[in-house]
């Protein structure tokens, strides 16, 4: 998350994106700009996950605990949540091509500050504008697709922006525990930074003009909050999350201690973790049009059947192999199937619905690592994984009722 950390409907845009994107472009032209804000999406969650590898020696240079340098993994997270909406209101009326170029210099700095950072407290300042750009991307950058594609390549382009997510998170661990072995932690932001400053750039040379589609106000979120469909689909966001979280916080110390891999095969794994998620985006993008419920209940129901599984199979290296890479599949079909689903159900203001959606998503996340920590010290790591599984096909039974609304 990181998402997140985001504006089309499944099948095509909202008859009043149609109206504010004045013509209609041509995939050709804009297939660089839509590629301009994947990059974006990439090198965000890649800023957003890189210190996870690198704490323990971040935390030593810095004289703190191994606990007080997790901050820099929670901060962003808990920064984007109260930014997303507040950002959204703020820059109502300002293109959106300016508004996505600020947030790119906001996460350049920040990979910047925090290479130079001579304490915590300047870390944590880095890290707040790290959520400040993660917050308003996810509201506002993820959903452009529609504005830069025809309606029925919209699909395919907003796949492609989420993947920044899944390939973000592949490359962001043994990148940093890569170059921080051999050039040192601060190496790792810097590398970063650079990333930023080309993502900076494409945007800058690729992003067109983006005026907005209309002021929001707080009326506006509050309005979408009221929106039954739109609760659902919260609600829905706060299961999978929570469940997903309180059990991959906790997935190396599953490989390691339960199903006894060593250190080169839990990275491996991890890795082929995050390609199956790329997998699983691009295969959700190809037929979410043909069916939303569907893919969603997949996505969740594997979610939470591999993560229950696992707790059974702990003594069979292949099966458990099987079913990690099966839960990133599945978990990678879910950002872009919970971001279709909300503008569905916000048609009238999508932007106001993706920031409630990014603020319920972030704080999920943060809340699933710190609940499951609590139950893996309190229990043990099977019962975090019991706990994942059970809220995950919770978020499963939210397709029950009511039905979605027709793209």
């Amino acid at each position: 998350m990181s998402d997140h950390s985001s504006t089309a409907t499944a099948v095509g845009r909202p008859e009043p994106l149609r109206a504010a994107a004045h013509a209609t472009p041509s995939p050709q032209s804009n297939w660089p700009a839509v590629a301009s804000v994947a990059l974006m999406s990439f090198v965000l969650v890649l800023s957003e996950f890189l210190p996870i590898g690198l704490l323990p020696v971040i935390g030593s240079s810095l004289h703190v605990s191994v606990g007080t340098v997790g901050l820099v993994v929670v901060v962003p997270g808990l920064t984007a949540a109260v930014t997303a909406p507040l950002l959204t209101i703020a820059s109502g009326r300002l293109d959106r091509r300016k508004v996505l170029i600020a947030l790119a210099v906001s996460f350049t700095a920040s990979n910047i500050v925090a290479a130079l950072a001579p304490d915590m407290l300047v870390m944590a300042v880095a890290r707040i504008l790290l959520g400040v750009a993660v917050g308003g991307f996810w509201a506002m950058g993820a959903g452009v697709a529609a504005r830069l594609v025809p309606a029925e390549a919209v699909n395919r382009a907003t796949s492609l922006i989420t993947a920044g997510i899944s390939a973000g998170t592949v490359v962001s661990l043994p990148l940093g525990a890569l170059v921080g072995h051999l050039a040192g932690w601060r190496t790792a932001f810097f590398i970063a930074a650079g990333a930023a400053l080309l993502a900076l750039a494409a945007l800058a040379l690729k992003l067109p003009s983006l005026p907005p589609t209309g002021a929001i106000r707080m009326a506006t979120l509050t309005s979408s909050l009221r929106n039954p469909a739109a609760r659902i689909v919260l609600l829905a966001t706060a299961l999978i999350f929570l469940g997903h979280f309180a059990a991959y916080t906790y997935i190396t110390p599953y490989l390691e201690d339960r199903a006894h891999f060593g250190s080169s095969a839990v990275t491996l794994v991890l890795l082929g973790y995050g390609v199956a998620g790329l997998v699983g985006n691009f295969a959700a993008g190809a037929i979410i049009g043909r069916s939303l419920r569907t893919v969603y209940s997949i996505a969740a129901v594997l979610v939470a059947a591999t993560i229950v599984l696992l707790n059974t199979l702990t003594g069979v290296a292949p099966a458990v192999v099987v079913f990690v890479l099966l839960w990133g599949a599945a978990f990678g079909a879910v950002p872009l199937a919970l971001q279709t689903w909300i503008l569905r159900a916000t048609p009238e203001a999508p932007e106001s619905g993706l920031a409630l959606l990014v603020s319920v998503l972030q704080i999920s996340l943060a809340a699933g690592s710190l609940i499951g920590g609590m139950v893996v010290d309190g229990y043990g790591a099977p019962a975090a994984f019991a706990l994942g599984g059970a809220l995950a096909l919770l978020s499963a039974a939210t397709q029950l009722r009511p039905r979605l609304p027709r793209g």
